[in-house]
């Protein structure tokens, strides 16, 4: 079965940089999530991304910013298949900071928080030569001559540092709260257990056994982190997964309330509206007009 959790070797690859050329590779890109950041510059044409309901669309020269567990997918604008730049890393490994900074993961997830800007159009991109960082870091990740490692890494800090540039531009400030982060911890990889066990009837309980807490303190903990309570959670991944059923097969709704966990159809419509604003039947309809 798809899971919309996607598998990274964050101890041993923790960096993957690429070009991706959608006329040659498999496309759309379904919605997914991981626990990298993923950088997206565009080459060639443009493409529509959704990013935790959001839409952007990007043109040559631009780029966007996936921050870690947000679920994402990549779509073609008119039939056309563009062609981008992928960096994908892992945010806890990027360590080299200044002494007056806190570390760049703990930026990015204030940024976020603060709902910072995700998307950099092609004159910001081209202010900070970010187009050239891409070019390189996948020019070394070909050629794997020595060193490498350490020159996709330099590339990888100028990328951050550019964007942390771009948001303060915008009113972005590191304070105490950005400080804060750097002590706070994701409690294991317990989403994934989530979204593994998406189908079955899971229980915040049971969830707060496999991380050997208490329920209240699990409950508490999780919001802290997510910024959701764990019930809350699941619904929402449930949602997704139906999205993907809607958008992608012709699967009744009685099919795909059963795949996606809810107890039968009307709960599955009920959260649907209540989440999405919309019926799935409404939400299938309008991905298909737009695709015409």
């Amino acid at each position: 079965m798809y899971y919309l959790f996607e598998e990274s070797d964050s101890l041993n690859t923790p960096v993957e940089c690429f070009e991706y050329d959608a006329a040659k590779n498999c496309f759309p890109v379904k919605q997914h999530w991981h626990y990298f950041v993923e950088l997206i510059y565009m080459l060639d044409g443009s493409a529509e991304m959704y990013a935790n309901g959001d839409k952007f669309l990007l043109s040559e020269g631009d780029m966007i910013v996936f921050h870690p567990k947000t679920v994402h997918s990549i779509c073609a604008v008119d039939n056309v298949m563009p062609r981008y730049a992928v960096l994908k890393f892992d945010i806890n490994r990027m360590t080299q900071t200044a002494s007056y900074a806190p570390k760049f993961r703990s930026i990015f997830k204030t940024a976020e928080k603060n709902g910072m800007n995700v998307f950099f159009d092609s004159e910001q991109t081209a202010e900070y030569n970010m187009g050239k960082c891409f070019e390189s870091c996948i020019k070394e990740m070909n050629t794997q001559q020595y060193g490498y490692d350490l020159a996709i890494q330099n590339n990888i800090y100028m990328l951050l540092v550019s964007i942390v540039r771009v948001w303060t531009k915008s009113g972005f400030v590191v304070n105490n709260e950005t400080f804060a982060e750097d002590e706070r911890y994701d409690i294991f990889n317990i989403t994934e257990f989530i979204d593994e066990n998406m189908t079955n009837s899971i229980k915040v309980s049971d969830i707060a056994a496999r991380c050997n807490m208490s329920y209240s303190y699990f409950a508490k903990q999780f919001v802290s982190v997510y910024g959701k309570s764990c019930k809350e959670y699941i619904e929402m991944m449930r949602i997704y997964k139906a999205e993907e059923y809607l958008m992608f097969t012709d699967f009744d709704l009685n099919y795909i309330s059963q795949e996606t966990g809810f107890s039968d159809c009307s709960h599955l419509i009920k959260s649907f509206k209540h989440f999405r604003g919309t019926t799935p039947k409404q939400f299938r309809l309008q991905h298909k007009n737009s695709k015409q």
